[in-house]
């Protein structure tokens, strides 16, 4: 059985160092739209769950323009690898690993990240 997440208490995490950070509440995470998120040492994460309700999470720091706007870019998939697109200049970054997809010298951090 499958539950809805409005109906669960489930938290999204992201894995730093040898701790899990809380990020916000499942049921905020709408599928293809990010969010931002404050890390402790004042950096920002990016967090995304697809349609199938996998979680992602990347440095939310646009590496080209230095903005941190990638939770507002749009989602997609390359092959079958899931990106986001920078809504500044569009270069897309691989949300399993950072990559960006259109420059291979350049990548952002990827965060392990759970609901729990």
């Amino acid at each position: 059985m499958t539950l809805a997440p409005e109906t669960t208490d489930l938290k999204v995490r992201l894995r730093l160092a040898e701790d899990w950070f809380t990020i916000c509440d499942l049921s905020a995470l709408l599928p293809g739209r990010g969010v931002a998120a404050l890390l402790p040492d004042g950096r920002q994460a990016a967090v995304f769950a697809d349609r199938t309700g996998r979680l992602y999470a990347i440095d939310n720091r646009d590496p080209f323009t230095g903005a941190a706007v990638l939770s507002r870019g749009l989602t997609g998939t390359h092959g079958d690898r899931p990106f986001v697109a920078s809504p500044l200049l569009k270069q897309r970054f691989d949300l399993e690993s950072g990559a960006c997809l259109d420059d291979e010298t350049v990548r952002v951090t990827a965060y392990e990240v759970r609901a729990a």
